[in-house]
């Protein structure tokens, strides 16, 4: 099984990734849903403030590494020769997958601060943070948890700047290169 690991920094384009992922069907884990799971189950409202929180007790608790120790299970489970992960977060998380799974493909995404909050205005999900400020310090928390490094371990970098056909057109051609190699 080769796992494709996502990682970009928030409204970078990792959810726009993973939906044409699965539409060529390719299963999708999405890191993000482990901790979306423990903040119903812990009654909080899905908001930025308690996926922050939320995100900072689990590592607290089981290691820079805890959001992939977590889907290692998921991922284990699909029955498909390529998998995707969404939404890594750290280098810690990085190594723990490069180190599980023979075949691991760390693909970074990257898009200008500018660009990232127009669409965090316009997607308006409950999790997203609020304006300017929130998006700043929500960037200062996910790269205290080691995204820059793990950005920086990307086998392939992808510039999402530009268009989403132009995005969605070199989503398409790696995914299908990287399915082109299992």
């Amino acid at each position: 099984m080769k796992v494709i690991g996502i990682v970009g920094l928030p409204a970078g384009g990792k959810g726009e990734f993973s939906r044409i992922a699965g539409e060529m069907g390719i299963p999708v884990i999405v890191m993000g849903d482990v901790i979306r799971n423990a903040i119903r189950e812990a009654g909080l409202a899905p908001d930025d403030a308690a996926m922050g929180e939320m995100s900072r007790r689990l590592r607290e608790q089981h290691g820079r590494d805890a959001i992939a120790l977590l889907t290692i299970s998921a991922i284990e489970a699909q029955d498909a020769p390529v998998v995707l992960v969404d939404g890594i977060r750290s280098d810690a998380e990085v190594a723990t997958y490069r180190a599980h799974f023979d075949s691991f493909v760390l693909v970074g995404i990257t898009s200008p601060f500018a660009v990232r909050l127009e669409r965090l205005q316009q997607r308006g999900r409950s999790d997203d943070p609020a304006g300017e400020e929130g998006l700043r310090d929500r960037d200062e928390r996910e790269l205290g948890w080691g995204l820059g490094n793990a950005l920086a371990m990307a086998d392939v970098t992808i510039d999402n700047s530009g268009s989403l056909a132009a995005f969605s057109d070199a989503v398409r051609a790696l995914l299908l290169s990287l399915e082109a190699d299992t």
